[in-house]
């Protein structure tokens, strides 16, 4: 049990980019959309502040 505590971490990045290469369950959204959402929220909030403050 103390062998498995004390082993080294592989010296590369293999697992984790295999990690990220499977396919998961799920739908998948454009990394451009994920992107834009929260812009554009943030765009929209400022117009609203602006143009609607007293």
């Amino acid at each position: 049990m103390a062998d498995k505590k004390s082993a080294p971490l592989p010296a590369s990045s293999g697992g984790l980019m295999r990690f990220f290469e499977d396919e998961t369950k799920g739908f998948r959204v454009d990394p451009k959309i994920v992107v834009s959402i929260p812009i554009s929220l943030i765009a929209v909030s400022w117009a609203i502040d602006i143009f609607l403050a007293p």
